[in-house]
């Protein structure tokens, strides 16, 4: 589903943060990314949705190139970054009918969708209100509303737990699972490592813009922890 080969970033002409990744995510599989502050993550997933441009490499998602079909990409991805911008100046239901009309969603099922979701994050009663009046929690919720309603093929987060109460990172792990019981993919990033533990296929840990492990999770971490893994890596790279 998605190929990340030999990925290069580089920022003021020889700081390279992405340093040759690559990565490959299957249908059906939630794919954990994680690393310190800095490794290279969010700069990663950035290239992959094709908000920056890559120096090096290659991106194809269903066999099209990244760079080149964006357009075309957008439609079979759903984003959300660690700290979505929405638009203050509109009510919760008017961004996420502008996230519908842009994406010409069907109304009927859109509805529905927004209807299940506002539930289950319980805040369908917060729907009617201005955005600006929003929590930095409820802003997360909606737009993770706005992802879900999209029914997308490939949905890409980038630390999505930040910020959520309990219930509402359940409930958040349980639609994950649904989409990759669909035939769907997840990809995201995550300092939680007990999460990515538990509910990853796949992880690949980044350090200094270069994988330094990446496998099925009983690949990576054996018989120890992932936590345990990660520590170890970071430690290694610190005394290098």
């Amino acid at each position: 589903m998605l190929e990340i080969c030999n990925l290069v970033k580089v920022y003021n002409g020889d700081f390279r943060a992405v340093d040759d990744v690559s990565l490959t995510i299957g249908d059906g599989e939630i794919f954990g990314f994680i690393g310190p502050n800095g490794a290279g993550k969010t700069t990663t997933i950035k290239s992959v949705v094709g908000l920056i441009e890559f120096e090096g490499g290659s991106i194809s998602f269903d066999g099209l190139d990244v760079a080149k079909n964006r357009n075309k990409v957008k439609e079979k991805i759903a984003y959300i970054p660690d700290n979505p911008e929405i638009y203050d100046n509109l009510t919760g239901i008017q961004y996420l009918n502008f996230i519908g009309d842009i994406c010409s969603l069907e109304k009927d099922a859109r509805l529905k969708d927004i209807e299940k979701y506002a539930d289950m994050f319980g805040i369908t009663k917060n729907l009617g209100d201005l955005v600006s009046s929003y929590s930095h929690g409820m802003k997360q919720k909606l737009a993770l509303i706005s992802a879900f309603i999209r029914h997308p093929k490939l949905l890409i987060l980038d630390e999505p737990f930040v910020g959520l109460d309990p219930k509402a990172s359940h409930d958040v792990k349980e639609v994950m699972k649904k989409m990759c019981e669909e035939g769907n993919s997840v990809f995201f990033s995550t300092h939680v490592l007990e999460v990515a533990e538990k509910l990853c296929d796949k992880v690949a840990i980044i350090n200094h813009g270069k994988i330094v492990a990446s496998g099925t999770m009983e690949e990576v971490k054996g018989s120890s922890s992932l936590e345990e893994v990660f520590l170890s890596i970071a430690s290694k790279q610190e005394e290098e």
